[in-house]
């Protein structure tokens, strides 16, 4: 793995050791939705210039493009994660062994989730808030031609966190560089679980 993704894996590592609280979890969805909505001119503004870098008959220009609307969908999503149930320490099986050994199974965050994706900058929202909601960390790798509109994604995530004192190790975008792709399918012993989203 080349050296230079080595500090995004050691931060996402670290920051998957620390617990957040449910009430803080959702207050930050909570919050994130709101600046979300806020902030609809400067994502507008950050996802025009991918758009600019596209050909409109491309198939991936209407799953790239955000208007007013679309953000607005996608707060609302997000106030939805926020308002679900927490899953972790569920207790979804518990028995006495013959041997008087108590047995349970109990739900747990997963630890570092990589997820790689296309032209999608709704999915950058998405994966991170189902990832904080339930306790885990998120290492995202769009793909290039939605570079703009996730970094903006991602500085206004940051900013909420920033905002509740929180690490924002739980939330990392790689660069859109495709050898990222490569350093984060063998970033083996930093990253529990790789999901390829999309085609």
């Amino acid at each position: 793995m080349t050296n230079k993704y080595m500090p995004f894996f050691e931060n996402a590592r670290s920051a998957a050791r620390k617990v957040v609280d449910t009430a803080t979890i959702n207050k930050v969805l909570n919050d994130l939705s709101s600046a979300a909505i806020a902030q609809t001119d400067y994502l507008l503004r950050e996802n025009q210039k991918d758009l600019d870098r596209m050909d409109k008959k491309d198939p991936k220009y209407d799953r790239l493009k955000l208007t007013p609307e679309r953000i607005e969908g996608i707060a609302a999503e997000i106030r939805n994660v926020a308002s679900l149930e927490s899953p972790l320490g569920h207790v979804f099986s518990d028995k006495a062994m013959p041997n008087g050994l108590q047995i349970s199974k109990v739900r747990v965050p997963l630890g570092v989730v990589g997820v790689i994706y296309e032209a999608r900058p709704n999915v950058t929202f998405d994966v991170f808030s189902l990832c904080f909601k339930t306790g885990n960390v998120c290492i995202l790798k769009g793909g290039s031609d939605a570079h703009h509109s996730n970094k903006a994604i991602i500085s206004i995530i940051h900013e909420i966190l920033t905002e509740h004192d929180l690490n924002t190790g739980v939330a990392i975008l790689l660069p859109a560089e495709r050898e990222a792709s490569d350093a984060l399918l063998n970033a083996i012993g930093f990253v529990d679980v790789l999901i390829p989203r999309g085609s």
